[in-house]
């Protein structure tokens, strides 16, 4: 008889040594490190660099949106699983695209490093959307490479702790390393090596493993074809306006607050946007999608089928964008408007300001760039493991939703403990010296200011690694295994789009009220994070309950 036990899942160094043992685990490392290293630069260290420049934080606010790159990159998911490119194709149907996007980062963080961004933040904008469009599009190209080498030798389990390794690793190379060599060299010098390190990870794509483009892609998915080709075109022209016209409006809006200022024309406001617009977005990226997926639930049920096919890439578009949301809103019912709340408010509290973590570290709370290398990068990341450890166990001890509203609450209190600190740590030294934390410092050669930065990113950081680990799973307790790579890429991306667009008001607010009292509000506004989790326990308790009383009424 064949053995059919699993490998054992790697633990701590284990997975360095499991990482080691293949190419396919070894160039799970690499990738792992690719994606997790433009991460680190664009949405944490570019932002030191910004402040160093003496940008203003409502700029810096605003350019944190390319991080909307990730929020909307389920759009093109599609053409990076279905278009062959040119020449690059030959070298495998996941590592072509792969290679593509290092190349495309390799050349947008050498273009920032050329770039001075006191004297030309339009063109540095430039240079930063374009890499993260190509650090967004390499996530899809990645996860795909993942699920489609996995096999019983080198499965999912093993790939996916080795990537995060890969990941952590990048986090500490682009944020405390980086920040650690702006103390020795200019900022344009630590780009310029950034850039060149993706020099070595194209030698590792094009040794990777991958596999062949299947024949035929279609699979077997033909219940979106139950409508009439009519009602799919109006669904898939409506969803594609709605999202096309919030991209556009979102870029104008970029373009026009980083452009050189005009005499006598007044400068864009981010909080002026968001009252016009940030309403208006949200709607046209998930209300109306939602919507129409529920309105096309209801011509299933009440009109013929109809099997024939959209013409070209209509018809693959339909089922990659269209249908998941279709199966969701058929499957949760008015239960997806809750699910929805959940998701665009559950990080919103950290999401919000966490783009301004290092101007506040440096220019407001004057800390030194190895202080906050090692306190952020360094000591933060083990806390964030640390915290999703303790998820882990809580998940086991008190049950799934208590845990989640665990994470939604802990987060709250973090911010109250980050306005304490730009309060001058009151509250902070009371617990640091009653606890004798101080002393302990002390006995490690931290002094009273670095005991108060060590104990506050501690907190956050443990807390919004439960958070975190909260979010991924139920997050993935909710897709469809049919849909599951569309509706988990889908969801998770709408995570960031309520963060990025606040953050132009934060840094507006940052720079008019100061640093206390907006982290005040932040924590006020992730209340709303527990309304929403009450709400869902609430809705999956009730949903639940009516499929075991099914249950017990089909065994009687």
């Amino acid at each position: 008889m064949a053995d059919t036990t699993k490998p054992a899942r790697p633990k701590g160094w284990g997975v360095l040594a499991a990482a080691l043992s293949s190419r396919k685990s070894a160039s799970m490392l690499g990738f792992g490190f690719s994606c997790g290293l433009p991460f680190a630069l664009l949405i944490g260290t570019m932002n030191a660099w910004l402040g160093d420049a003496k940008i203003d934080l409502a700029t810096i606010g605003v350019l944190s949106w390319i991080g909307l790159a990730s929020a909307f990159k389920f759009l093109w998911s599609p053409l990076v699983d279905r278009f062959k490119l040119p020449v690059l194709e030959r070298i495998g149907r996941r590592k072509s695209w792969i290679l593509l996007c290092q190349i495309v980062l390799a050349l947008g963080f050498a273009g920032l490093a050329l770039t001075d961004p006191a004297q030309s933040i339009g063109r540095f904008a430039i240079f930063a959307v374009f890499a993260a469009f190509g650090w967004a599009t390499q996530d899809i190209a990645v996860d795909a490479w993942r699920i489609d080498v996995a096999d019983e030798t080198t499965p999912v389990e093993l790939l996916s702790p080795i990537y995060q390794f890969g990941y952590r690793v990048a986090s500490i190379v682009g944020g405390a390393f980086a920040l650690f060599l702006a103390t020795l060299m200019s900022w344009p010098a630590v780009f310029a090596l950034m850039a060149a390190m993706f020099i070595p990870l194209l030698a590792v794509t094009l040794t990777a493993p991958d596999t062949p483009r299947a024949v035929m892609q279609d699979g077997d998915a033909e219940e979106a074809h139950d409508v009439s080709p009519r009602t799919r075109l109006l669904a898939l022209a409506v969803v594609g306006i709605c999202w096309a016209w919030a991209i556009v409006t979102i870029a104008w809006f970029m373009i026009a607050m980083l452009a050189p200022a005009v005499p006598g024309t007044p400068h864009p406001s981010a909080a002026d946007f968001l009252k016009i617009y940030g309403a208006w977005i949200v709607v046209a990226t998930v209300l109306v999608p939602l919507g129409v997926a529920a309105l096309i639930n209801r011509a299933r049920r009440h009109g013929a089928a109809n099997s024939a096919k959209l013409p070209g890439a209509a018809d693959h578009l339909y089922r990659a964008l269209i249908n998941p949301l279709v199966e969701l809103t058929g499957r949760l019912g008015w239960g997806v408007l809750v699910v929805m709340g959940f998701i665009l408010t559950y990080q919103l509290c950290f999401n919000i300001w966490s783009s301004f973590a290092y101007p506040f570290y440096l220019n407001e709370m004057h800390y030194s760039k190895d202080e906050v290398a090692f306190a952020s990068k360094i000591f933060g990341i083990f806390m964030t493991i640390l915290g999703v450890s303790v998820a882990g166990v809580l998940f086991a001890r008190i049950g799934r939703f208590a845990t989640i509203m665990i994470g939604a609450a802990l987060p709250i209190l973090g911010n109250f403990i980050y306005a304490d600190l730009a309060d001058g740590a009151p509250g902070i030294d009371l617990v640091s010296h009653t606890l004798r934390l101080d002393a302990l410092g002390g006995m490690l050669g931290a002094d009273e200011r670095m005991v108060r930065l060590l104990m506050t990113i501690a907190f956050e950081n443990v807390s919004t690694g439960i958070a975190g680990a909260c979010f991924v799973a139920y997050v993935s307790s909710i897709v469809s295994k049919r849909f599951a790579a569309v509706q988990y890429a889908l969801l998770s991306s709408l995570t960031f789009l309520i963060g990025s667009l606040a953050r132009g008001v934060a840094g507006e607010m940052f720079d008019s009220l100061g640093y206390a009292v907006v982290f005040r509000y932040t924590a006020l506004i992730g209340l709303s994070a527990i309304l929403f989790v009450a709400l869902e326990w609430w809705r999956a308790s009730a949903v639940n309950g009516q499929r075991e009383a099914g249950d017990t009424g089909s065994a009687a």
